[in-house]
């Protein structure tokens, strides 16, 4: 606090002057970044969150802060971020007076998923300040310290997996690493000669291959007395959750997994040639679009409450219907993206400006980096207008190559008899982020296609307890079955 008081103290104005506006001025130290900088370099403000650097943004409660584009920053050389920078969710000058944990952030963009904790970013120490606009005042902070990754720590039933891709190393243009963490069952050990299926679960958006600990602790190895190696995927890209689908953005990460990924780990850890795909949100959507995609490599898929499976309610909006737009409905309404208790907790376009700020990494840029083209900027093309909300009419249509419910009804000849008994899809029926309604449309298909798929909604579940006890003691049950 002395440092930070200090600090302040320099830059006030002299008594009876007229304030200069509030203004941060950044350099970054050579030892640091050795190189100019090009990319974006945030100024962050968080009430309650001390860490250095900060994590990414709340969705329910997002934190202030400050974004610029810059180009060739040197390192040493000042920069100035103030009533003229990116200000979310208002203008530098509307921020509330009080004490805030101050942080900036160079988003190096080295391929982490979070645009301000990704290994390799260069930031500042946080500094707890009062900051008033009204009063103004020029804040230095010096970006020395280089954000590091979180260690994975094996145990001896824990261990890490990690293959350098070749056909995402030729797709980037650099090396490129698919990991996984990996659950082995109490028997590992005492038989060498002993082979397991396998369970490969791929986590919600933000999580990873460290929820193998977790799964390890819940004892996901045991299946109904069935002994399984559990594997827990890390899907997280520099745009978001890659859903292990290949794509024109993040690359044919799906056949990597299939072809590359899964060959080597149950080559070194003695998979039996047998195993099912599960997991929850987008990972539900990920275990699902794995199983439809790949209907001999997995003998089933126990996907719940995945991301839109059916793009005519994406997230509320039918994305082919003539004139739609993500903002408002067609009565002109404000259109919701979550609810809780059954009220709107959160709005697409309040939540489409949080994610133009962050220029990378969030929940709706991750479905466009997976379903859209590469535009000519080499950037995802996106599906609504960030301005007015208008959807893209040609965007859409390509959205169409990712829409489950579509390519099962035109694929149904070929992927029917390869699917038979091996889709589970399981949705509470008031899901926090309307996931229902996809579900519903998907469900009624499949009933068309005179399919054995079980897609079933669960009566006053959301996204967050849909997933207890009893819903996995009966997967649980079902995979062994399966998996047998």
């Amino acid at each position: 606090m002395r440092a930070a008081f200090a600090l302040l103290l320099v830059a006030l104005p002299a008594r009876g002057a007229e304030p200069k506006p509030l203004e941060f001025r950044l350099t970054f130290d050579k030892a640091a970044c050795a190189e100019p900088f090009t990319g974006r370099v945030y100024v962050t403000f968080r009430a309650d969150n001390p860490a250095s650097p900060p994590t990414g943004l709340n969705w329910f409660r997002p934190e202030p802060g400050l974004a610029l584009d810059v180009s060739d920053w040197k390192p040493g050389t000042p920069l100035a971020l103030g009533a003229k920078a990116i200000a979310f969710p208002t203008p530098l000058a509307d921020l509330k007076p009080g004490k805030y944990h101050v942080c900036a952030v160079m988003d190096r963009d080295l391929g982490g998923i979070d645009f301000l904790s990704s290994p390799g970013n260069v930031h500042s120490k946080t500094v707890q300040l009062e900051l008033d606009p009204a009063k103004g005042g020029t804040i230095e902070l010096k970006l020395d310290q280089v954000a590091k990754g979180r260690a994975f720590k094996e145990t001896d039933t824990v261990k890490l997996f990690e293959i350098e891709s070749q056909l995402l190393t030729k797709f980037h243009g650099k090396p490129t690493v698919l990991r996984a963490g990996v659950v082995l069952p109490p028997s590992f050990g005492k038989n060498p000669e002993r082979k397991f299926p396998v369970v490969y679960e791929v986590t919600g958006f933000g999580g990873n291959h460290f929820g193998a600990f977790g799964a390890a602790n819940r004892k996901a190895w045991d299946l109904n007395g069935t002994e399984v190696m559990w594997v827990v995927l890390d899907g997280n890209c520099r745009l978001g959750h890659h859903v292990f689908a290949d794509s024109a953005n993040n690359g044919p990460v799906g056949t990597a997994f299939v072809t590359e990924l899964i060959p080597a780990l149950e080559k070194k850890f003695r998979g039996n040639g047998t195993r099912a795909t599960t997991g929850h949100s987008s990972g539900g959507w990920s275990s699902l679009w794995l199983q439809v995609t790949h209907p001999e490599t997995f003998a089933g898929c126990w996907s719940t409450a995945p991301d839109p499976v059916d793009f005519r309610d994406f997230q509320l909006i039918d994305i082919y219907a003539k004139g739609a737009n993500a903002f408002t409905d067609a009565k002109g309404d404000t259109r919701p993206l979550a609810r809780q208790n059954g009220k709107p907790v959160l709005f697409f376009q309040p939540f489409s400006d949080m994610e133009r700020y962050m220029a990378r990494g969030g929940q709706l840029g991750s479905f466009e980096a997976v379903f859209s083209p590469r535009g000519a900027d080499g950037k995802p093309k996106q599906l609504w207008n960030r301005d007015t909300g208008a959807i893209a009419p040609d965007v859409a249509k390509a959205w169409e190559r990712y829409d489950i419910r579509l390519v099962l009804s035109r694929n149904w000849k070929e992927l029917g008899p390869k699917l038979a008994g091996k889709v589970h899809v399981f949705m509470g029926d008031e899901d926090t982020f309307y996931l229902d309604g996809p579900c519903r449309l998907l469900k009624r298909e499949l009933a068309a296609l005179k399919s054995d798929a079980v897609v079933e909604l669960f009566p006053g579940k959301h996204h967050g307890n849909l997933v207890d006890a009893a819903l996995r003691k009966r997967m649980s049950e079902e995979m062994a079955a399966a998996l047998k």
